[in-house]
C-alpha cells in the first residue's frame, strides 16, 4: 500500500464528506479512495469511518487519526516547501575544505566576499593539509592538490600549485648553494610526507627532467611548518609559491636552483555528483572559479 495515498484518502474524506467529493479532489475513482481507506483501516487495525447505505460518519477511532493525518500531509507539505526553498534560493550552509595555506591566503578573501553577497548564506570552512571525505565528512566542495582518485568525485580544474626549492640565507651561508640537482643528494632538505614517499624530488630544467633521490632531514605533513623549518635555517624545503613568495621577497628565504622547478602540481575543486545541484553549491562554484580566473 502506498500510506501516505492512503492518509490522503481519509483525510480528503472526511473533509469533503464522502467518497465521490473526495475522489473529484484527488483525482481518482470513488472506489480507489474506498479503497485506499480499507487499506489504512487494515494497516491500523481499527476502522476509522461507519458506513450505512445511508451515510458514514468517524469512530473514536477515526476522529483521533484524523487529527494524526492533518499533522502527517502538514509535515509533508512543509517538507516539500523547505526542499523547494533550497533549491529556489541561495541559502544554507556552506561546507567547504582547503588545504591550510590555500585556504588561508587564497580560499578566505573569496569565501568572505561571497558571503556578504549572500546573506542568506553561512559557512564552515576546515582548513587541513590531509585529504577529507566529502561523503563521510559531509562537506559540498573541498579543494585538493594533486592528482584525483575518488571514483564519482567532480573534479573541475583549478590553475596548478607552483612549486619552488627554497632555503634561508643562514642555511646556504653554513653548507654552501647548490648548483646542480645532484649536489641535493649532499644537503639537508625538508620533504612534505603526504606529497611523495619514495624519498626524491622531480625537477624540470634545461637539460630536461631529473628525479634526486634525497635523504629528508624532515618529514611533515603540514605545510606551515615546512617553511618554518626553513626559516630557522634547518634544510632546503620543496614547497608552494603561494606559501613562499613572501619570505623570498622579504629576503627571509632564497630561491634555491631556480632554473630547476619541480614541476606545478594538479589542483581541483571537488564536488560529489549530486543532481540537481543546490543553488548554494553552483553559485559559489562559478563564484570562485571567477575570482580564480582573475586572481591567477
Amino acid at each position: 500500500m502506498d500510506y501516505l495515498k492512503c492518509v490522503e484518502s481519509f483525510v480528503r474524506t472526511v473533509t469533503c464528506g464522502s467518497f465521490t467529493a473526495a475522489a473529484e479532489e484527488l483525482g481518482i475513482t470513488p472506489a480507489m479512495v474506498g479503497k485506499h481507506v480499507r487499506e489504512l483501516e487494515a494497516r491500523t487495525g481499527c476502522q476509522l469511518i461507519h458506513r450505512t447505505t445511508r451515510r458514514q460518519g468517524l469512530t473514536d477511532a477515526g476522529q483521533r487519526f484524523y487529527q494524526y493525518g492533518l499533522q502527517i500531509l502538514a509535515t509533508i507539505r512543509e517538507a516539500d516547501g523547505l526542499a523547494n526553498h533550497l533549491y529556489d534560493n541561495v541559502a544554507g550552509m556552506l561546507r567547504i575544505s582547503a588545504p591550510v595555506t590555500y585556504g588561508q591566503r587564497v580560499l578566505t578573501p573569496i569565501l568572505s566576499r561571497f558571503l556578504q553577497q549572500y546573506p542568506g548564506v553561512d559557512a564552515e570552512m576546515v582548513l587541513t593539509d590531509r585529504k577529507v571525505d566529502l561523503i563521510e565528512e559531509r562537506f559540498q566542495l573541498a579543494i585538493r592538490i594533486g592528482n584525483i582518485n575518488d571514483d564519482g568525485i567532480v573534479a573541475i580544474p583549478l590553475p596548478p600549485y607552483r612549486m619552488i626549492l627554497a632555503a634561508s640565507p643562514d642555511y646556504l651561508q653554513r653548507h654552501g648553494m647548490p648548483l646542480s640537482p645532484q649536489e641535493l643528494k649532499h644537503h639537508h632538505c625538508i620533504s612534505f610526507s603526504q606529497w611523495r614517499s619514495d624519498h626524491s624530488w622531480q625537477l624540470e630544467g634545461p637539460s630536461g627532467k631529473v628525479e634526486i633521490a634525497i635523504t629528508p632531514r624532515l618529514m611533515v605533513d603540514s605545510g606551515e611548518a615546512i617553511r618554518q623549518a626553513a626559516l630557522s635555517g634547518l634544510g632546503i624545503v620543496q614547497h608552494s609559491v603561494l606559501t613562499l613568495q613572501q619570505d623570498i621577497n622579504e629576503g627571509r628565504l632564497c630561491l634555491v636552483l631556480p632554473d630547476y622547478l619541480p614541476p606545478p602540481r594538479p589542483m581541483h575543486l571537488l564536488r560529489l555528483p549530486i543532481r540537481p545541484l543546490l543553488p548554494i553549491v553552483s553559485s559559489f562554484t562559478d563564484y570562485f572559479l571567477q575570482a580564480i580566473k582573475t586572481r591567477f
